[in-house]
């Protein structure tokens, strides 16, 4: 049984950019169940193929966030749009120190955000719809290892607030998640270092990792009428991390 009113989400158009793997794909699968009609972009043919077979119904498409002429032809190929959510990314610590490695962080992370965004504005105010960008913990804090990445998540928290104010006269609502430590592909490293997996669970009061699964819930409240009245909001899912 559903949680969400009036199965709000039934028949509803969602992009989720990165939505085939990690995060994005535990979203995408949150409004798939939810009877939306949900697209979801990778970078990767195998990592697109791979969740649309894992994901029956699921519509699929390669895109690279970097590039507004894909962006442009994957949002026209799109009958009309609800909700948006920001997922794709990229961290390369230690490397971020280049910067031009930097920069292409920035560009993904950050730019690429904006750009779906300005991107599928139109189609959204038509819809009276929403936005999610993923920003961080690292939104707040710094990342000796990663000040591209860490950077770039600082940017998501203000261009959310920012969109929040200069989308509302459309009706668009703009928030966005700050993921803590979660179980993805992006931290088996750290989670199989067992003195940072022992000082990241020491100071998350939950004591635990957080799964995909967490971070989607917060996603589809934030894109529902629950929070009709919620904009330019970071909300933070991170078992308590920042609090310590």
């Amino acid at each position: 049984m559903s949680i969400w009113p009036n199965g709000c989400f039934a028949g509803q158009h969602v992009l989720v950019t990165g939505g085939t793997s990690g995060i994005g794909a535990a979203i995408a699968e949150a409004f798939l169940a939810e009877g939306a009609i949900v697209t979801a972009t990778g970078v990767s043919l195998d990592e697109v193929s791979r969740a649309a077979q894992s994901m029956p119904g699921l519509r699929t498409a390669m895109l690279d966030v970097r590039n507004a002429a894909e962006i442009e032809s994957l949002v026209a190929s799109l009958p009309s749009l609800h909700h948006v959510v920001n997922c794709a990314g990229i961290i390369k610590r230690g490397a971020e120190h280049d910067p031009e490695v930097f920069a292409d962080v920035v560009n993904i992370n950050l730019t690429g955000t904006m750009r779906i965004c300005a991107a599928t504005r139109a189609k959204l105010a038509q819809a009276k719809g929403t936005i999610v960008n993923t920003a961080s913990v690292l939104s707040y804090f710094g990342g000796g290892l990663v000040p591209g990445y860490a950077a770039s998540k600082g940017g998501i928290a203000q261009l959310t607030k920012s969109l929040a104010i200069a989308y509302a006269p459309d009706g668009i609502r703009v928030n966005a998640v700050a993921p803590g430590w979660i179980e993805t592909p992006l931290t088996t490293a750290l989670r199989e270092n067992a003195e940072r997996n022992a000082a990241i669970l020491a100071r998350t009061p939950l004591a635990r990792w957080g799964r995909p699964e967490d971070i989607a819930g917060g996603v589809l409240y934030l894109s529902s009428p629950l929070a009709s009245f919620v904009t330019g909001t970071v909300l933070a899912i991170d078992g308590g991390y920042m609090v310590v």
